[in-house]
Protein backbone atom coordinates (compact mmCIF):
# COMPACT_ATOMS: atom_id res chain seq x y z
CA UNK A 1 0.00 0.00 0.00
CA UNK A 2 1.06 3.66 -0.69
CA UNK A 3 1.93 6.60 1.56
CA UNK A 4 -0.73 8.43 0.13
CA UNK A 5 -4.01 5.61 1.02
CA UNK A 6 -2.64 4.43 4.19
CA UNK A 7 -3.15 8.36 4.93
CA UNK A 8 -6.39 8.96 3.60
CA UNK A 9 -7.46 5.50 5.55
CA UNK A 10 -6.30 6.83 8.43
CA UNK A 11 -8.25 10.49 7.61
CA UNK A 12 -11.08 8.55 6.95
CA UNK A 13 -11.30 6.45 10.42
CA UNK A 14 -10.99 9.66 12.17
CA UNK A 15 -13.67 11.62 10.77
CA UNK A 16 -15.54 8.52 10.71
CA UNK A 17 -15.10 7.50 14.45
CA UNK A 18 -15.50 11.13 15.48
CA UNK A 19 -18.94 11.37 13.43
CA UNK A 20 -20.04 8.44 15.09
CA UNK A 21 -19.25 9.64 19.00
CA UNK A 22 -21.07 12.82 17.82
CA UNK A 23 -24.01 10.73 16.55
CA UNK A 24 -26.13 10.40 19.75
CA UNK A 25 -28.20 8.04 17.70
CA UNK A 26 -28.80 10.23 14.49
CA UNK A 27 -28.30 8.30 10.78
CA UNK A 28 -25.22 9.12 9.57
CA UNK A 29 -25.51 10.27 5.78
CA UNK A 30 -22.25 9.20 4.83
CA UNK A 31 -21.18 10.30 0.81
CA UNK A 32 -18.59 8.46 -1.58
CA UNK A 33 -16.84 10.60 -4.48
CA UNK A 34 -15.28 8.90 -7.60
CA UNK A 35 -14.01 10.47 -10.41
CA UNK A 36 -16.78 10.44 -12.33
CA UNK A 37 -19.98 9.77 -10.06
CA UNK A 38 -20.91 10.84 -6.66
CA UNK A 39 -23.07 8.54 -4.07
CA UNK A 40 -24.83 9.41 -0.61
CA UNK A 41 -26.28 6.91 1.82
CA UNK A 42 -28.53 7.37 4.80
CA UNK A 43 -26.86 4.69 7.44
CA UNK A 44 -28.48 3.86 10.45
CA UNK A 45 -25.56 2.48 12.68
CA UNK A 46 -27.29 0.99 15.74
CA UNK A 47 -29.28 -1.63 13.05
CA UNK A 48 -26.48 -1.53 10.58
CA UNK A 49 -28.96 -0.74 7.76
CA UNK A 50 -29.23 1.76 5.07
CA UNK A 51 -32.12 3.76 5.16
CA UNK A 52 -32.09 5.56 1.77
CA UNK A 53 -29.26 6.17 -0.64
CA UNK A 54 -29.31 8.37 -4.14
CA UNK A 55 -26.05 8.47 -6.82
CA UNK A 56 -25.50 10.47 -9.89
CA UNK A 57 -26.47 7.09 -11.19
CA UNK A 58 -29.99 7.09 -10.43
CA UNK A 59 -32.00 6.80 -13.43
CA UNK A 60 -34.26 10.26 -12.90
CA UNK A 61 -30.71 11.79 -13.15
CA UNK A 62 -29.15 10.24 -15.77
CA UNK A 63 -32.42 10.75 -17.99
CA UNK A 64 -31.96 14.82 -17.04
CA UNK A 65 -28.10 14.71 -19.05
CA UNK A 66 -26.25 15.22 -15.70
CA UNK A 67 -22.88 13.85 -15.59
CA UNK A 68 -22.02 12.66 -12.17
CA UNK A 69 -18.64 14.87 -11.89
CA UNK A 70 -19.84 18.30 -11.44
CA UNK A 71 -21.55 20.34 -8.85
CA UNK A 72 -24.47 20.25 -10.04
CA UNK A 73 -25.40 16.38 -10.24
CA UNK A 74 -23.64 16.20 -6.44
CA UNK A 75 -26.64 18.87 -5.50
CA UNK A 76 -29.16 16.92 -7.52
CA UNK A 77 -28.33 13.92 -5.57
CA UNK A 78 -28.45 15.97 -2.55
CA UNK A 79 -31.91 17.47 -2.47
CA UNK A 80 -32.49 13.67 -3.98
CA UNK A 81 -31.36 11.84 -0.66
CA UNK A 82 -33.10 14.52 1.37
CA UNK A 83 -36.27 13.91 -0.20
CA UNK A 84 -35.48 9.92 0.21
CA UNK A 85 -34.95 10.49 3.92
CA UNK A 86 -37.91 12.66 4.55
CA UNK A 87 -40.42 10.15 2.94
CA UNK A 88 -38.29 7.35 5.55
CA UNK A 89 -39.08 9.85 8.37
CA UNK A 90 -35.47 11.04 9.13
CA UNK A 91 -34.67 14.39 9.05
CA UNK A 92 -31.99 14.65 11.88
CA UNK A 93 -28.62 12.83 10.64
CA UNK A 94 -25.27 13.27 10.88
CA UNK A 95 -22.66 14.08 7.73
CA UNK A 96 -20.08 11.94 7.16
CA UNK A 97 -17.97 13.14 4.63
CA UNK A 98 -15.47 10.18 4.62
CA UNK A 99 -11.49 11.02 3.85
CA UNK A 100 -12.85 13.86 1.54
CA UNK A 101 -12.53 17.64 2.29
CA UNK A 102 -15.88 19.63 3.11
CA UNK A 103 -15.53 21.69 -0.77
CA UNK A 104 -17.00 21.74 -3.99
CA UNK A 105 -19.22 18.51 -4.82
CA UNK A 106 -19.28 17.25 -0.71
CA UNK A 107 -19.90 20.88 -0.11
CA UNK A 108 -22.54 21.19 -2.92
CA UNK A 109 -24.56 17.80 -2.06
CA UNK A 110 -24.32 18.75 1.70
CA UNK A 111 -25.92 22.14 1.06
CA UNK A 112 -28.67 20.78 -1.11
CA UNK A 113 -29.56 18.24 1.75
CA UNK A 114 -29.70 21.38 3.83
CA UNK A 115 -32.21 22.80 1.66
CA UNK A 116 -33.85 19.63 1.21
CA UNK A 117 -35.16 19.64 4.76
CA UNK A 118 -32.44 17.89 6.69
CA UNK A 119 -30.51 18.93 9.63
CA UNK A 120 -27.17 18.59 10.42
Amino acid sequence: MSRLSDRTARRRARVRRRVKLAARGRARLSVFRSSKHIYAQIIDDDRGVTLAAASSLDKALRDKGMKGSNKEAAAAVGRLIAERAQAKGVKDVVFDRGAYLYHGRVKALADAAREGGLNF
